[in-house]
């Protein structure tokens, strides 16, 4: 059984510079907790290198250096291929370390990974995170735990500094299946929001109007609260990405297949997101869903798509697709 997690004896690593993960380790980085970064871009690791942390341009070599790794990275495929999780270090890189792991993933990809790195006599800490850049630039992100008692507990300390809450869950993969049912709630929810901007704008609501009688009321929330001007201002410069929105909500759907569950509202977020991002909006934020609600009333009157895909729309392609890698 590997060691427990000295907090003060090695420094940190921290894989992954994206828009998520960025801020993150900046928030790590300013408690004093020392680190060592690697992102795939190196140019990503200048705010850290500027905050005190050290880079390397070898992943491998956070794994030498630092016995706890933290991972925010886009998928599976950049967390096997960071780990080496097919090829013949993986052991040397698993074995007495914690590995920590905070991208969203499938719950079932997150099981087999735990246990492979556990077979090699690591420890694995399922961490996914809720929110978006915004609180992650704050500290403000909600982390839900999963793993051993003793190896969450272990890590608790270095996730405080990014997470003003931290929920444990149970053991894996019971995190990422929290972070999923989580986030099908905020995409409905904005989903739903989207809807009813478009259908006010279309019968001549004042949005202004509109606005107020939903912040006067019990559905005023922090995602109302951000996501509302967004949508009356046409402003899609992103906070979570229409790519990684709808990879998550393929997440959700696979899931929901696996365990045959019924998804008839992710099933149509799915098809709106898709519908989006077909519209060439990778580099917008999820509010810009409009703009295929906006399509398909167009197309249902006769009218084209004028109006949906308006190019003084108020998108900033210029902050990226929103995604985690760096």
């Amino acid at each position: 059984m590997p060691a427990p997690v000295d907090a003060e004896a090695r420094p940190v690593g921290f894989v992954g510079l994206g828009t998520m993960g960025q801020p993150m380790a900046m928030n790590l980085a300013a408690s004093g907790r020392p680190l060592v970064v690697w992102n795939r871009t190196p140019d990503r690791s200048g705010p850290l290198v500027a905050a005190g942390a050290s880079a390397t341009d070898d992943a491998a070599e956070v794994f030498a250096r630092c016995r706890v790794v933290i991972v925010m990275l886009a998928g599976p495929e950049a967390v096997d291929a960071v780990l080496d999780r097919a090829g013949p270090t993986f052991p040397a890189r698993l074995r007495d370390h914690t590995l920590v792991q905070m991208g969203t993933t499938s719950p079932a990809y997150s099981r087999a990974l735990a246990a492979d790195v556990r077979a090699v006599g690591g420890r694995f800490v399922e961490a996914p995170v809720s929110g978006s850049r915004g609180p992650a630039e704050a500290g403000r992100l909600v982390g839900m735990l999963a793993g051993d008692p003793a190896d969450v507990a272990d890590v608790r300390p270095l996730l405080a500094p990014m997470c003003h809450d931290l929920v444990d869950c149970g053991p894996v993969p019971r995190a990422m299946s929290t972070k999923l049912a989580v986030n099908l709630f905020l995409v409905t929810l904005v989903t739903g929001l989207a809807e009813a901007v478009h259908f006010a704008r279309r019968n001549d609501v004042d949005l202004g109007v509109l606005g107020r009688v939903l912040a006067a009321g019990p559905m005023a929330s922090d995602v109302s609260r951000a996501k509302l001007p967004k949508l009356v201002e046409r402003d899609f410069t992103v906070q979570a990405g229409i790519p990684d929105v709808l990879e998550i909500i393929q997440l959700i759907t696979q899931a929901a297949r696996a365990a045959g569950i019924a998804s008839p509202l992710t099933d149509v977020c799915e098809a709106l997101y898709g519908e989006t991002l077909a519209q060439g909006r990778a580099a917008a934020d999820m509010v810009a869903v409009l703009t295929a609600l906006e399509s398909r009333s167009d197309s249902a009157s006769g009218l084209g798509s004028a109006s949906g895909l308006d190019s003084a729309s108020g998108l900033d392609s210029g902050n990226g697709a929103g995604s985690t890698r760096g």
